[in-house]
């Protein structure tokens, strides 16, 4: 039907090519960005999944750094009773020394001379040994374990790492007990010296009765040392793993959300070039409608 009021296919070109204008604005806007979802009306469903993927992702390379955060703490703490252990085997090169009867007033003198220095290095480390500023350890009333203690690794409860981006996913890593018996006043270390303790005397190597004593305490220590950096180790072996899982499930939740939120170049290019062609052929074809008009007017005549 030929009319003038209404031009049925000049509204039909007008809504092809609307929505072809629609759809290559779209195409061009995921090129430009790189994004297939840039709104919630791309894909409404699939930002949300994206959003709680991307939530997932960023909260596991925090606990990543949080598990090499703790790696290092324990390094710390175990390269400490490493030097512990090294100077508790010197310290019993002495006593063994000092029990033979061989050795002179004057050799014993100088060699407990060495053994309290040794035990005053002892409580440095103890005291000094620290991470991110907070101390590790403790001696004496404020040691690891003692109640009222503020130590990172000895306090009651040990220390919890987040290693997960849900609150459930923590670590507990508790030493307190094994470090208060090795670090407070009546401990083993404390048993071995009297320059390490706030109390009392202990170990001796100026006597040959006092050095057999004294190789007894420190073959205690020496073991109770080991005690603490065996946990110490397990923990770190645990968090490297830990790391190690984090990662890979990092690299597959991204991928995912990239699935879903990320443009697929040759299939946007290919709808683009699509949808230009149609803009392309519209056009004409509106032109063409629109030009309908001239034949009612050569109707008139």
């Amino acid at each position: 039907m030929l009319s003038l009021n209404t031009n049925a296919a000049s509204l039909s070109a007008q809504n092809s090519l609307g929505a072809s204008q629609k759809a290559l604005s779209t195409s061009m806007t995921r090129l430009s960005t790189g994004s297939r979802v840039n709104s919630a009306m791309d894909d409404a469903a699939g930002l949300q999944i994206a959003t709680r993927l991307d939530a997932q992702t960023r909260g596991q390379a925090v606990a990543m750094r949080n598990s090499q955060n703790g790696i290092s703490m324990m390094q710390t703490a175990e390269g400490a009773f490493s030097e512990t252990t090294n100077i508790l085997l010197r310290m019993k090169d002495l006593a063994t020394q000092g029990a033979d009867g061989t050795a002179t007033a004057a050799d014993k003198t100088a060699m407990q001379a060495e053994y309290d220095s040794l035990g005053r290095e002892l409580t440095n480390i103890m005291k000094n040994t620290t991470f991110g500023g907070q101390a590790l350890f403790g001696v004496g009333t404020t040691a690891a374990g003692v109640t009222g203690g503020t130590s990172m690794l000895g306090k009651t409860g040990g220390v919890t790492f987040q290693i997960g981006s849900s609150a459930a996913e923590t670590m507990q890593v508790d030493t307190s007990a094994s470090l208060s018996q090795l670090t407070n006043d009546a401990g083993d270390l404390g048993s071995i010296s009297a320059t390490y303790k706030t109390t009392a005397t202990a170990g001796t190597v100026g006597t040959e009765i006092g050095s057999t004593a004294t190789i007894t305490a420190l073959d205690t220590a020496i073991a109770s040392v080991g005690t603490v950096r065996s946990a110490l180790g397990a923990a770190s072996n645990r968090l490297d793993h830990v790391y190690n899982n984090l990662q890979n499930m990092s690299t597959n939740v991204s991928q995912a959300k990239g699935r879903i939120m990320d443009t697929d170049y040759a299939t946007e290019t290919s709808t683009m070039t699509t949808k230009q062609m149609l803009m392309q052929a519209g056009s004409s074809m509106l032109k063409q409608a629109n030009s309908m008009s001239g034949m009612v007017m050569s109707l008139l005549q």
